[in-house]
C-alpha cells in the first residue's frame, strides 16, 4: 500500500473532492482524520471507509478557524504521533459574474478565503512535520494560464493557492516537507444531481479537454495518494496537472 501506517488529515471531506481522496488515502494504507463543519456528510464517508476495511476519524472543524487547525493537527500529532498528509479541498464560497457587475466584497470573499485556509492548515500540520523531516501537503485548485470570462474572483483565488503554494514549498522544503497544488479544470461528478445547468457545465468541461473526457472522482483520488507517496517523494512546488488538457501547462 503507498501509504502504510501514514496518518493523513482530510479539510473539506465530506465533499466530493475531499471524500474522494480520503477514501483513496485509506485504501492505501493511512489512518484518515476527516475535517469539516457538516457531521452527517463526515459520518457518511467515514462509514464507507470502515465498509471498506479503512481507518477514519471525524472532527468537526472549521478550516478558516486558527485556534481550530491548530488544536485539531496537535491532537492528531498527540494521538498518533505524526502528521503525514495534510490535504485541503474546501470550498471557497465563490460569486461567479462578470467583473463590471461583481461587488468588491464578492470578489475579494474566495480569494481572502482560499489563501487563508490554505495557509492555516499548511503552517498548523508543518510544525507537526518538521521533527520527522518529511510530510507531504496538498493543496486543491490549482490555477493555470487560461481563463474565462464570468468567474468573478475564482480564478484569482486559484492563482492565490498556487502562489501560497510556492511560498510554503521554499520555506518548508529544507525540513524534508513537499507542498504541491492539483489542478482538474472541473469534475463532474462533483457537481449535484439536479443542479441547474448541469448538463451545460457537464459539456462545457468535456468540451474543454483534449482527450474528450474530464477527470472523475476516482482519478483525483488515485492521483492525490500517488503524490503522497514516496514514490513522488521527487515532486514539490508543483503543481498535478489532471485536466485532461483542458488546462495547458505554462
Amino acid at each position: 500500500m503507498l501509504l502504510q501506517d501514514r496518518t493523513a488529515i482530510v479539510y473539506g471531506a465530506g465533499g466530493p473532492i475531499g471524500g474522494a481522496a480520503a477514501r483513496a488515502f485509506a485504501r492505501e494504507g493511512a489512518r484518515v482524520v476527516l475535517a469539516g463543519r457538516t457531521r452527517a456528510s463526515l459520518d457518511a464517508v467515514a462509514a464507507a471507509i470502515g465498509a471498506a476495511g479503512g481507518t477514519a476519524e471525524v472532527a468537526e472543524v472549521d478550516a478558516l478557524d486558527e485556534a481550530a487547525v491548530d488544536a485539531l493537527a496537535a491532537g492528531v500529532a498527540a494521538r498518533h504521533g505524526r502528521v503525514d498528509v495534510s490535504f485541503n479541498a474546501i470550498g471557497v464560497g465563490d460569486v461567479q459574474k462578470p467583473l463590471l457587475e461583481i461587488s468588491p466584497e464578492d470578489f475579494v470573499h474566495p480569494v481572502a478565503t482560499a489563501v487563508r485556509t490554505q495557509f492555516l492548515t499548511t503552517r498548523a500540520a508543518v510544525r507537526h512535520m518538521i521533527p520527522r523531516r518529511s510530510g507531504v501537503i496538498l493543496m486543491f485548485g490549482g490555477g493555470g494560464p487560461q481563463t474565462q470570462p464570468g468567474l468573478g474572483g475564482f480564478k484569482v483565488a486559484l492563482d492565490a493557492v498556487e502562489g501560497v503554494r510556492r511560498q510554503w514549498a521554499c520555506e518548508a522544503g529544507r525540513h524534508g516537507v513537499r507542498v504541491v497544488t492539483m489542478v482538474t479544470g472541473g469534475v463532474v461528478e462533483s457537481i449535484p444531481d439536479g443542479y441547474d445547468g448541469k448538463e451545460e457545465i457537464d459539456a462545457a468541461i468535456t468540451g474543454a479537454t483534449l482527450l474528450g473526457r474530464a477527470a472523475t472522482l476516482a482519478d483525483v483520488g488515485d492521483v492525490a495518494a500517488f503524490v503522497a507517496s514516496d514514490r513522488a517523494r521527487t515532486m514539490t512546488s508543483a503543481t498535478v496537472n489532471i485536466s485532461c488538457g483542458a488546462i495547458v501547462d505554462h
